[in-house]
């Protein structure tokens, strides 16, 4: 079984291979290790919502892959995780950006983590902030068993 870590570093690699969501959505996975992860996102006219700026479910949508897999890349091999809470403020809106959310762990415990998430616009303004409550699932749960 290999590692979270390894698995995002492939799918960083070869783009062809990410999650569908990824695909679905287009944002990317641009630097990822240990308690820290990056994703970029093309906004534009696809994301928007019927007020003609951008979805906040896509940002949402950045922000958990980012706080998600610098999560996910301080697991151990037969260890996953899910999330708890998610928490998000929408600081400006959006119309095309080219975004980056940095996502980092602020504490993982044995059971309990937390991550946060900037998200950034190429303006390099502050376009939301988002937290979430991550729970490591060990040998059955990690199965979903």
């Amino acid at each position: 079984m290999t590692s979270w870590l390894t698995q995002m570093q492939r799918f960083r690699e070869s783009p062809g291979s990410a999650p569908p969501i990824a695909q679905l959505i287009g944002f990317r996975l641009a630097e990822i290790a240990p308690g820290r992860a990056v994703f970029t996102l093309a906004a534009g006219d696809v994301h928007h919502n019927p007020m003609g700026t951008l979805h906040g479910g896509i940002l949402c949508d950045l922000a958990d892959a980012a706080m998600g897999s610098a999560y996910a890349a301080t697991l151990h091999e037969g260890e996953t995780f899910t999330t708890l809470e998610l928490k998000i403020n929408f600081l400006k809106p959006v119309w095309r950006a080219q975004l980056t959310a940095v996502g980092t762990v602020v504490r993982s415990g044995r059971t309990v983590g937390l991550a946060e998430c900037d998200v950034w616009d190429d303006g390099h303004h502050l376009v939301a902030r988002a937290s979430s409550t991550c729970m490591t699932l060990r040998g059955r749960k990690a199965a979903g068993r």
